[in-house]
């Protein structure tokens, strides 16, 4: 073929930026949508340019043009054959009652870990308290669980004045904000290839162990139900899902003889990580509520009975929900494949 390559060029130009400008407008905004007139005159300049491009081809002192023409033709090539989905819209509910239940089972494995780490903690603070009682003044850090828990019980069991009032939407902030901060730092000493994590999970078991002990040998467990339940039942499971969390970023930074680098491999747990510690934070805040407006009321203000059977509904729904919501027939998300990440 013999042309005019100048006036070639010079005639085709033209169309070559209007490629240019409607691909720098893609990516700008990659997932604008794109009017049908629109999307067949991108179609005609891809075909015009990819044919102007075999026709320099046989043209060798039109190197520079040509490699402009053959980025032009890939990346257009690229616009019209890719894949790229447009991202969802956060939705709340869907998140709640899909994504965190069905990451939760698909990581059961942490998740069983961090229970036995606090049950063996929890073990441990009950017969250390059993044996010697005077082991409460070491491993208990609250003043007021130092003390004999009869005293406690009689002393606000007899209470006639509300000495939380005005302060109950104080202490639910506090609670929330305590906890939230305690369950961030369990995961985030997964970094220390999560036995930061086992040690605070263990530490925590020992604090409850050493508090269930003290009260049931002072034949104080009713009111000790009362106490621990109403809130305990959402905030103890909350701890254990963000101990998950630190195992699992744990588990992908030791990376398990794994063939996938360091960084692959934490992005690939990242979304789980954030779920999880999410749903801890929403858990927390209303076991904050309760704790603030429930838990610190006893007999007679609110009988024993009413708040061990609200504990005990808590508990009961909160194992239904992690156990059979965001299924569908057979659950995908507990037969998916580990993430590779360790203990999952």
């Amino acid at each position: 073929m013999i042309i005019d390559v100048q006036r070639f060029v010079q005639a085709e130009r033209t169309y070559w930026e209007e490629l240019e400008t409607a691909l720098r407008q893609r990516e700008r905004d990659p997932y604008a949508r794109m009017k049908l007139d629109q999307l067949k005159r991108f179609h005609y300049l891809y075909q015009r340019v990819s044919a102007d491009l075999a026709k320099l081809a046989t043209f060798a002192t039109e190197q520079q043009t040509r490699n402009y023409l053959e980025m032009l033709v890939a990346r257009a090539y690229g616009e019209i054959h890719e894949t790229r989905e447009r991202p969802h819209a956060f939705r709340p509910l869907h998140f709640f009652f899909r994504t965190l239940p069905r990451t939760f089972r698909r990581h059961l494995r942490a998740f069983h870990i961090a229970t036995a780490a606090t049950l063996i903690g929890t073990v441990f603070g009950a017969f250390a308290v059993a044996l010697d009682n005077n082991a409460k003044q070491v491993l208990l850090p609250h003043e007021h669980l130092l003390g004999d828990p009869s005293e406690r019980v009689a002393r606000e069991e007899r209470a006639e004045t509300d000495e939380l009032a005005g302060l109950k939407a104080r202490g639910a902030a506090w609670y929330m904000t305590h906890n939230t901060q305690v369950a961030i730092l369990i995961l985030a000493l997964g970094v220390t290839w999560g036995v930061g994590t086992v040690a605070l999970l263990f530490f925590n078991g020992v604090l409850l162990g050493a508090v269930i002990a003290d009260y049931v040998l002072a034949g104080q467990t009713t009111f000790l139900a009362g106490w621990l339940l109403p809130h305990g039942s959402v905030e103890i499971p909350a701890v254990l899902i963000a101990g998950q969390a630190g195992l699992l970023l744990g588990g992908a930074i030791i990376g398990w003889g794994g063939r996938l680098p360091l960084r692959a491999r934490l992005r690939r747990i990242a979304p789980a990580l954030a779920t999880l510690i999410f749903g801890v934070a929403i858990l927390l805040v209303w076991a904050g509520i309760v704790e603030a407006f429930l838990s610190q009321y006893h007999e007679p203000a609110i009988p024993y009975g009413l708040k061990i059977g609200l504990g005990c509904v808590e508990l009961v729904l909160l194992v239904l929900f992690f156990a059979v919501a965001g299924r569908r027939g057979t659950d995908d998300a507990a037969r998916a494949s580990n993430d590779g990440s360790g203990p999952g």
